[in-house]
C-alpha cells in the first residue's frame, strides 16, 4: 500500500500521571504529585485546549503517588476524570482508557456515553488492557460498538399504554421491560483508540481503531509500523483513510538542546530509566520538536504524535507556547478547533452502525 503524506498533524497528550516519569517531580519547575487535586488537573487539561490540542488522555493506570515508600497509594478511574473535566472543558477530546476484563461491555458503552454526554461529543475510548485467558479483547470491542449503535432510548418519550412493549416470561412470573430514557452519545459512536503492541491488538486496531497508537523509536519504524496497521485496515474491509496512526513520544524541552539532555540525563540518574522504552524520546528545543513533527508526519511516519512530557507543567508550556506556534506557522497545525466533537477535531466521518446479523 502506498502510504499516505499529511500536511495537518495530530497532537494528543497523556496525562495518565502528574508527572510522566516517578522522579521527574524532582526537576527544576516540577511539582511532586498531589493527591486527587482536580483543581491542578483542569488547569493542565485548559493549557492543552489553548493550544488546540486533538485530546487529552487517561489510561487506566492513573497513579496519584508512585512513590517507593509512601503508604499513602490511590487511583483515579479515568472515566469519572473524563466526566469530571466534560463540561469544565469546551473543545479538547477526552480519552479514558477502560478495561473490558472485569467490566462488562455494556457498562463500557455506558461510561463513554455518559463523557460524551457531558462533554458534548468529545469523548473517545481506548481500549483498556490485554487478551487474557477466557478473554479476547476482540469481542469486547465489539459488543461495545454494538451497544452504541443498539442504542435504546434515543427518543425520550413516555410509555404508550396504548402499544406493545417486549415482556419477558419466567414460569408464572412476567417483567415488561422499562423504556430507558438516557440519550445516545452525541457522537453516535465515539472514537476509538487501539495501542498497538499487546496480542492480538493489530487485529482489533484494524477492525474497530479510529485511532492507533504506536510505539517506535526511529522514522523508519514509525514509517512500516503505519504500513502495517493500514495494510491490515484496508484487509479488514475499511477505508485507511478513516484511520489516526499516531506515535507515543516522550519530551524534555529546554531553551537548548544541552539543556534538555542535562535534564534528561537527570532523570535517568534519579529514576535509573531514560524514557520510555520502546517508545521515541526527544529532548530538545520546542521548535526542534516541531521539525520532528514535520518531518515525521510528512513522510508518511503517522498522523501525529501521543506526547508524554516528561514533567507536565514545563514542558507542556512549552509546548503551547512555542511548538504550536511554530507548527501554525509552518502550516502543519490548526488555529482553533474545525467543530465541537473530537470526530471533527480528528477529521474522521460520522460512523454508521454495525452491519449485525439478527
Amino acid at each position: 500500500m502506498t502510504l499516505p503524506t499529511h500536511t495537518h498533524a495530530h497532537l494528543g497528550l497523556d496525562l495518565t500521571e502528574t508527572r510522566a516519569r516517578a522522579a521527574s517531580w524532582k526537576d527544576v519547575g516540577s511539582t511532586a504529585a498531589r493527591p486527587f487535586d482536580g483543581a491542578h488537573l483542569i488547569e493542565l487539561v485548559e493549557l492543552a485546549e489553548r493550544g488546540t490540542l486533538d485530546f487529552v488522555l487517561f489510561d487506566d493506570d492513573f497513579t496519584l503517588q508512585a512513590s517507593r515508600n509512601t503508604t499513602l497509594r490511590g487511583r483515579l478511574d479515568p472515566a469519572l476524570i473524563a466526566a469530571r473535566l466534560g463540561p469544565r472543558t469546551r473543545r479538547v477530546g477526552l480519552v479514558a482508557s477502560v478495561g473490558t476484563q472485569h467490566t462488562d461491555p455494556r457498562d463500557v458503552a455506558q461510561a463513554v456515553a455518559s463523557i460524551d454526554r457531558a462533554s458534548g461529543g468529545r469523548a473517545a475510548w481506548q481500549v483498556g488492557g490485554g487478551a487474557t485467558p477466557g478473554h479476547r479483547i476482540d469481542v469486547a470491542a465489539e459488543q461495545v460498538q454494538r451497544a452504541w449503535d443498539r442504542w435504546e432510548g434515543a427518543v425520550p418519550t413516555p410509555v404508550d399504554p396504548g402499544r406493545g412493549r417486549y415482556v419477558d416470561v419466567e414460569g408464572i412470573h412476567f417483567a415488561a421491560s422499562a423504556r430507558t430514557i438516557t440519550p445516545p452519545p452525541p457522537q453516535g459512536r465515539p472514537p476509538v483508540v487501539v495501542r498497538l503492541g499487546d496480542t492480538g491488538t493489530l487485529d482489533v486496531a484494524a477492525r474497530f481503531a479510529d485511532v492507533v497508537r504506536i510505539r517506535a523509536t526511529t522514522r523508519e519504524d514509525a514509517q512500516r509500523l503505519s504500513a502495517q496497521v493500514l495494510d491490515a485496515v484496508a484487509g479488514a474491509g475499511r477505508d485507511p483513510r478513516d484511520v489516526r496512526v499516531l506515535v507515543d513520544a516522550f519530551v524534555v524541552l529546554a531553551t537548548n538542546e544541552a539543556s534538555a539532555q542535562a535534564r534528561l540525563e537527570l532523570l535517568a540518574e534519579l529514576e535509573g530509566v531514560a524514557g520510555d522504552a520502546g517508545s521515541l524520546v526527544y529532548a530538545g528545543t520546542a521548535t526542534g520538536l516541531a521539525d520532528l513533527v514535520g518531518e515525521w508526519v510528512g513522510t508518511g511516519a503517522g498522523d501525529g504524535f501521543t506526547l508524554r512530557p516528561a514533567s507536565l507543567r514545563t514542558d507542556l508550556s512549552e509546548l503551547v507556547e512555542h511548538t504550536v506556534p511554530a507548527l501554525r506557522a509552518a502550516g502543519l497545525f490548526r488555529d482553533a478547533y474545525p467543530g465541537t466533537t473530537l470526530r471533527d477535531t480528528l477529521g474522521l466521518a460520522a460512523r454508521g452502525a454495525l452491519a449485525v446479523s439478527a
